[in-house]
């Protein structure tokens, strides 16, 4: 029986390396996407456009925009001098924000009073402004406390002093490409294995496999291993390149993502033997897999938290397995998780592996005959 499988696996493998199509799915995506989402998708913001219209133009006025200029977040792109220009510098998108600074700024300060300030951003990407807000904020924040001081006044009733726990910088890298080990692992296993069948059947190859003395089983884990060691291969230098190149810290300890991994992998390649068990060409296969990718991706957490979807949505990412996937990843490299804080998400994946891996097994005999 051994031998059997062994003797699958090795045709595998050799079907997979012989097929143009099948080496560009194992090397190029995994390359593209891990260079694209690890430097493009970012959340940080950098070199801000923004236009001054100062209309009291003393030097304490100015001295608020060369702060705002002098930051490595903003870039002064204009001088506004009327109303009118405003909207025009926000329409063609010019300039992100428009820093207006009232006519009594420094008289208000010196009396001691709130100063006229009002910052018109545009809002046409609600996640971006939100951001650059957030950053004109603490470039205002640390004015006023720099003034305060030099004019001997007391600083703000409040100060706000935050700490960010696990991601100190706030990195988004850090965020991002850790999340990458498990879409990357999605797509390369679930393609390998929903091509596998249907690549037998669109060669004419199928009745030839039947016609051997493997049994179905066999068939299956002859068409599984090669899906399991190729995506363990992929996500171990998916998890170098976070290590080395993007220097995001793995803070807990490897066996408890590798054993994630692992129940991640069986659930993937369950799910891929399923869609290609159904698939009579690999065209089939590909939109199969495409089909339950695009939403695995948007209801793991990968980008958008969970916990603001929908509460109907949030029961469907409950048979997700890169749900749980992302949360294992994330707590170890960023909070050092172990076995003990990880086994909610240990266990819905092998529960997903072994009803996904059932399935494929009831399916591939069901269409044999």
């Amino acid at each position: 029986m051994l031998q059997h499988i062994l003797a699958l696996i090795i045709k595998e493998f050799l079907a997979l390396l012989k097929d143009k199509r099948s080496r560009f799915v194992l090397i190029g995506p995994p390359i593209i996407q891990l260079v694209v989402f690890g430097y493009a998708a970012t959340f940080d913001l950098d070199r801000v456009p923004f236009a001054v219209y100062d209309e009291d133009n003393t030097a304490l006025s100015h001295r608020l925009t060369d702060r705002f200029a002098g930051s490595e977040t903003f870039e002064l792109v204009s001088h506004i001098t009327h109303d009118a220009e405003i909207a025009p510098v926000i329409d063609h998108k010019h300039a992100l924000l428009v820093l207006h600074i009232g006519p009594r700024f420094s008289d208000d300060l010196a009396a001691g009073e709130s100063a006229s300030l009002q910052v018109i951003v545009d809002g046409r990407n609600s996640n971006t402004a939100l951001l650059a807000l957030n950053y004109v904020r603490t470039v205002l924040l640390d004015f006023s406390a720099e003034w305060a001081q030099e004019q001997q006044r007391p600083p703000p009733p409040a100060i706000l002093v935050t700490r960010a726990w696990y991601n100190s910088n706030l990195v988004s890298q850090w965020f991002i490409v850790p999340g990458i080990i498990g879409l990357l692992t999605l797509v390369v296993s679930l393609l390998v294995t929903a091509l596998s069948v249907a690549r037998e059947r669109e060669e004419g190859t199928f009745d030839q496999l039947l016609v051997t003395p493997l049994r179905p089983v066999e068939i299956l884990i002859g068409k599984s291993v090669p899906g399991l060691i190729i995506g363990l291969l992929e996500s171990t230098f998916i998890v170098l390149v976070t290590l080395w190149w993007f220097e995001v810290p793995l803070r807990g300890h490897i066996d408890a993502l590798y054993l994630g991994l692992l129940l991640f992998l069986l659930a993937n390649i369950g799910i891929g033997l399923m869609i290609s068990s159904l698939a009579v060409t690999q065209q089939q296969g590909l939109l199969g897999a495409f089909l339950f990718l695009v939403p695995a991706v948007i209801l793991s957490g990968f980008a958008t938290p969970i916990a603001n979807m929908p509460e109907a949505v949030q029961y469907l990412t409950l048979i997700n397995p890169m749900r749980y996937f992302m949360v294992i990843v994330r707590g170890v490299f960023l909070e050092g998780a172990g076995y003990e804080l990880l086994a909610a998400q240990y266990w819905p994946m092998a529960v997903i592996a072994f009803f996904s891996l059932s399935s494929a097994g009831w399916l591939f005999r069901r269409r044999m005959y």
